[in-house]
């Protein structure tokens, strides 16, 4: 009797055990490129992406989710659930000769992919790498099953030639599986091709019983601005009114979506941009076509979003899959100069393959609404994204969350969701912590308190959130502001003068994790002396 009892507590916990692992969610990561947090039609835009809307609709939205102001380290952030300092990345995917500075994920932080791996999940990329160029270090060597796309920060849309940049070339390496790609030029879009090949992933995991973890990474709408004709087309006219009256009535859509705080200050226009009403008719021209692109790229990517998502559903997997989606900075500022421009070696019309141009500040500071600053500053519009999370499983729809996230919240939220083991060791290498904070809590309720500060720094741009207060300086002047985010999030009044005691707190707080995480003074790095790592390259 006692056998048969034990041979059956031992089958009801095979059966639970089972029923556990089923109930796990497929789990899928998108990430645009240099996307600005009022660019989807949830978030205020006029930009059509009913795709991303609807995922909002039915899910949850973030107010404040912040990512790291530029590109690698968000995803050295993202891929490992760690500051990117502490990933080693904590400057740009160039070696400046320091741990926390060496330009490729660490072995002390294991990526989702092999953590997910390593709990039985199938583990696929499609599009940008950006965390290691060394081929000891790509996507493949870090995890993921199958992967394809490039590796570095860029790529024409259009080809796989090396990118002009300043009076250089930037190499640009398309590859799939550790094999180098040559396409044609001229044979495909690169937006499409990512989505094709997150499609096919999906296809070919099918047969294996395997939950799987699906990281699209687009390159879109990320610098040079090319698109697609018929893309380009929907958009003809679109931003004839400028830029004034458009972020006008992007403000009036984010008060109305609920987006923005009633009460909330604003930032003020960037009084560097010149009001669109005083400029002839050959200037409004020249600088509508490049919104007309960017609005092109955006609303490809939410196509290809459209088409992953159809697939899911095609396969019956869509109840059980998490989708999150989020972009990697706010939108790229600078000013335009006809004479040392990024678009100097242009060879063919903005749009064209040949075009290496970007919107500029002028279009960014709508980008960014109701934000301050731009991509690579510590101030809302370089770190905040516009976050959603769809799950019918577990998340309530139309929800917009509560309280401030950042990347490393979503490591730890995936492996509780996924039942994945995060080691203390791998390989005999003691494995960094997480420090980061599982929002599965705010998934179910839309409610959620940090227990820890969040922090920033990335070529001598500091920051650090906590509650309503947010320190923030920007390089190279190590004066700290101070706001109240929670009444200005466009960071209109510094409080610093009237709350020394907040500042003294948090610039303490700063200079704990900052020692504790490899943090070097930025002046003492010397960047521009710095040269890429040696590229292992298999064609």
């Amino acid at each position: 009797m006692k056998k048969v009892l034990l041979f059956s507590l031992l089958a009801l916990s095979l059966v639970s055990t089972r029923a556990q692992k089923a109930k796990r969610p497929n789990i899928i990561v998108i990430v645009a490129d240099d996307m600005g947090y009022s660019d989807l039609g949830a978030f205020g835009s006029e930009i059509k992406t009913p795709n991303l809307d609807r995922l909002a609709t039915g899910g949850l939205r973030l107010r404040e989710f912040y990512n790291n102001a530029i590109c690698a380290p968000t995803r050295a952030s993202l891929l490992t659930g760690q500051y990117p300092h502490k990933a080693g990345i904590g400057y740009f995917d160039v070696n400046l000769g320091l741990p926390a500075y060496q330009g490729f994920l660490n072995n002390e932080s294991l990526t989702l992919a092999e953590v997910l791996k390593g709990a039985g999940y199938s583990t696929l990329l499609s599009g940008k790498w950006h965390v290691g160029n060394d081929s000891l270090s790509w996507p493949n060597q870090r995890g993921f099953d199958r992967s394809y796309g490039v590796i570095g920060g860029g790529a024409n849309y259009f080809d796989a030639d090396p990118m002009p940049i300043g009076n250089g070339a930037y190499p640009v390496v398309l590859q799939e599986n550790n094999k180098r790609l040559h396409p044609e030029p001229g044979s495909y879009y690169f937006t499409d091709e990512i989505t094709k090949h997150a499609v096919s992933y999906l296809d070919e995991q099918n047969s294996t019983g395997k939950p799987f973890f699906l990281y699209v990474a687009y390159n879109a709408p990320h610098w040079p601005l090319q698109a697609l004709p018929e893309d380009i087309a929907k958009y003809k006219g679109k931003y004839d009114i400028g830029w004034d009256s458009l972020r006008s009535q992007r403000l009036a859509r984010q008060r109305e979506l609920g987006i923005l705080r009633p009460g909330s200050a604003i930032a003020p226009k960037d009084e560097t941009i010149p009001a669109w009403n005083v400029m002839t008719y050959d200037e409004k021209d020249f600088w509508k076509k490049r919104m007309e692109i960017y609005a092109a790229m955006v609303d490809r990517m939410d196509q290809g979003i459209g088409k992953i998502l159809e697939k899911v559903k095609e396969l019956q997997k869509d109840e059980n899959t998490l989708v999150v989606f989020f972009s990697d900075n706010g939108g790229q500022g600078g000013s335009y100069d006809p004479y040392h421009k990024q678009a100097s070696r242009t060879t063919g019309p903005i749009g064209t393959a040949g075009s290496f141009d970007y919107v500029y500040k002028n279009w960014a500071y709508v980008s960014n609404t109701p934000l301050r600053s731009y991509k690579g500053d510590m101030h809302e519009g370089g770190i905040s994204a516009p976050f959603i999370a769809w799950y019918p499983s577990l998340i309530k729809g139309g929800s917009i969350g509560q309280g401030s996230a950042h990347l490393i919240d979503l490591a730890p939220t995936l492996y509780e969701l996924a039942g994945a083991r995060y080691p203390a060791k791998n390989k005999g290498v003691n494995v960094n912590p997480l420090p980061g904070q599982s929002l599965v809590p705010l998934f179910r309720d839309a409610a959620f308190e940090r227990e820890q500060p969040i922090f920033w720094e990335r070529a001598g741009n500091r920051a650090v959130r906590k509650g309503k207060w947010k320190i923030v300086s920007s390089y190279p002047n190590y004066k700290w502001e101070l706001y109240d985010i929670e009444a200005d999030r466009g960071e209109t009044t510094d409080l610093a003068a009237r709350n020394p005691g907040v500042v003294n707190e948090l610039s303490t707080a700063y200079a704990q994790w900052a020692d504790r995480t490899g943090v070097v003074e930025y002046s003492k790095l010397a960047p521009r002396a710095a040269t890429a790592l040696p590229v292992r390259i298999r064609d």
